[in-house]
C-alpha cells in the first residue's frame, strides 16, 4: 500500500490526500483508492477533505471537495457512481453515473465510471476482476458484514461478469480497527468466535471487541480470492485521527472518506 500522497495533517492542503492500494497499481488502467481528510476546504469537525453528504457539512464543501479529488486524479466528478447506504447488502449493476439509495455494495465493467463508497469506521472493500475488466466496491459495517456483503458481491460479478475469484484482487481498506470496536454480545455472536474478543473491562462479559477486518479477510478468502491477492490497509480510523474520519471517535459528528474504483 502507497503512502498518502501528502503527510497527515488536520490543515488544509490544496491538493487532495489519498491511500492507494499497491495489490492493483500495476494495472494501469485502473483508478482505485482511498481518500483521508486532508486537502479539502471544509472546516471545523469536517476539517478538511470531506466527502459525504449525509453530515453537518455544507453541500457546496462536499461538491468542491469532490471536485478537486477528481481532479487531483484525473477523473470527470460527473462519472461518479454513490449510493445512499443503508447497511444492507443490495448489490448495484452501475450501467451509468449517478446517486443511487438503497445499495452497499456497486458493480460495473463500463470504462469511467467510478464507484464510490462512503465510510468513517465501516470498512471500505475495493474489487477488481482484470480478466473481465469489471470492479466493485463495496461498504461493510457490521450489519453488512453479518449478511456476507463482500461474497454477495462476488457472487454478482460472477452472474454479470463471469468473474473467477482466483483471478480477482481485492483490497480491504482502512475501517475501525480490533481494538478501538467494543460491541455487545448480541452482535458478537453473529461473528466467528475467532474474530471476537472479551472486552478489556473488568467482570464485563457482556461487551466483545470485534475484529471487522479479519472477518471480510475471511469472507474474500472463502470466497476464492487467493490470499496473495489481498491487502488490508494498517490503518486504524478511531487511532489515526489526523488521517480519517471516525463515526465513533467524533461522537457521530464528522465526515466521510470516499473508496473509489473504476477503469480509464
Amino acid at each position: 500500500m502507497k503512502a498518502p500522497n501528502a503527510e497527515p495533517s488536520t490543515g488544509h492542503f490544496s491538493t487532495p490526500s489519498y491511500i492507494k492500494p499497491i495489490i492493483i497499481e500495476k494495472h494501469t488502467k485502473l483508478v482505485a483508492l482511498q481518500s483521508i481528510r486532508t486537502g479539502g476546504v471544509s472546516h471545523d469537525n469536517y476539517n478538511s477533505l470531506n466527502l459525504g453528504n449525509n453530515t453537518g457539512d455544507s453541500a457546496a464543501n462536499v461538491h468542491e471537495n469532490f471536485i478537486r479529488l477528481c481532479k487531483s486524479i484525473n477523473i470527470d466528478h460527473e462519472r461518479l457512481v454513490s449510493s445512499e447506504q443503508v447497511h444492507g447488502t443490495s448489490v448495484l449493476m452501475a450501467e451509468m453515473p449517478g446517486h443511487y439509495k438503497g445499495y452497499d455494495a456497486i458493480i460495473s465493467n463500463k470504462e469511467n465510471l467510478f464507484l464510490c463508497i462512503f465510510t468513517a469506521d465501516c470498512y471500505p472493500i475495493l474489487i477488481y476482476d482484470p480478466q473481465h475488466h469489471a470492479v466493485g466496491a463495496v461498504h461493510a459495517g457490521w450489519k453488512g458484514t453479518a449478511g456476507n456483503i463482500v461474497m454477495e458481491t462476488i457472487r454478482a460479478m460472477q452472474r454479470q461478469f463471469k468473474t473467477c475469484p482466483d483471478k480477482c484482487f481485492a483490497y480491504i481498506g482502512t475501517g475501525i480497527s480490533k481494538e478501538a470496536y467494543e460491541v455487545d454480545r448480541a452482535v458478537a455472536e453473529r461473528f466467528p468466535s475467532d474474530c471476537r474478543y472479551t472486552s478489556g473491562c473488568a467482570g464485563n462479559n457482556e461487551k466483545y471487541l470485534l475484529d471487522l477486518g479479519l472477518i471480510n479477510h475471511q469472507q474474500l478468502s472463502a470466497s476464492g480470492i487467493p490470499e496473495s491477492h489481498i491487502e488490508q490497509s494498517p490503518y486504524c480510523t478511531y487511532r489515526d485521527s489526523t488521517m480519517f474520519f471516525s463515526y465513533r471517535r467524533d461522537n457521530g459528528i464528522t465526515g466521510r472518506m470516499v473508496s473509489l474504483i473504476g477503469l480509464r
